[in-house]
């Protein structure tokens, strides 16, 4: 019987407290991993780490979940940090990068929430709007500190996530920054009704998605199944657990076309 894929989630490194501690602590909504499991996959964390270590943990799993979490240091896209934006935590932003870099070699499945989907558009080369309301004029994506809020995203058709979710959904979302400029390789594949790109896609590699909204808080998470699905697939580079050490089988990257690329 085939095993469920391994999917690593990247988590928080916080000061937490809990029962009698308080302790520096590797901190996960219990959501991400629900959503993973009941999507067929097992779920295995990955908090932050040496980045050199990022291609041997990376080599052992089926797919990447890079979690949503603190704003992303302004300083990897060259920018000066904005009075809104959060103090930097580059123990995180090292160990991502370095886990992303690795995925994206091995072209194994990734898929990035919120700020998952800003380090993909940072990687690429691209950047950031720091404090979004500045933006589109108002605080809709992100209006209550601690709460999830609801609105709606187009997909674009002939995107990977517009043949997932076709049309207009509504989405769980928390976030005052988003994409600015395009990193290379990808495409928009969802906007919000004001404009502000909700999802982006790599053409460059198997499953490379980003996500802005929180799928993991929906009752149905159809991107979260994909990046199972893919993490499952025949043509997957699932290691072989078997043997003492893992090994992962060359596939070549199959082309796309996509019918509409929003810039």
């Amino acid at each position: 019987m085939p095993q469920p894929p391994l999917i690593g989630i990247t988590t928080y490194l916080a000061h937490a407290q809990w029962g009698e501690w308080d302790l520096p602590a590797a901190v996960l909504p219990a959501a991400y991993a629900d959503c993973v499991r009941a999507s067929g996959g097992r779920a295995v964390l990955l908090p932050p780490d040496a980045p050199q270590a990022a291609a041997d943990v990376v080599e052992r799993l089926d797919a990447i979940l890079l979690a949503g979490g603190e704003d992303l240091d302004p300083a990897l896209y060259g920018a000066v940090p904005h009075p809104r934006t959060g103090p930097p935590v580059r123990e995180r932003d090292a160990w991502e990068r370095a886990v992303l870099a690795a995925v994206l070699a091995r072209d194994i499945p990734v898929l990035g929430v919120c700020r998952g989907m800003q380090l993909m558009n940072v990687h690429e080369g691209g950047t950031l709007i720091q404090h979004l309301p500045d933006r589109v004029g108002h605080d809709g994506h992100n209006p209550y500190r601690g709460h999830f809020c609801s609105h709606a995203v187009t997909t674009v058709p002939g995107t990977r996530v517009g043949a997932l979710l076709p049309g207009t959904h509504h989405v769980a979302t928390h976030h005052h920054q988003a994409v600015d400029r395009l990193g290379a390789g990808l495409v928009v594949a969802a906007r919000a009704a004001d404009g502000t790109v909700e999802a982006v896609e790599s053409t460059r590699h198997r499953f490379a998605v980003g996500v802005q909204w929180h799928p993991e808080m929906g009752a149905d998470a159809p991107v979260v199944r994909a990046l199972v699905a893919a993490a499952g697939s025949t043509g997957s580079t699932a290691p072989d657990r078997t043997a003492g050490r893992s090994t992962r089988t060359a596939r070549s990257v199959p082309s796309r076309t996509f019918l509409a690329q929003v810039p």
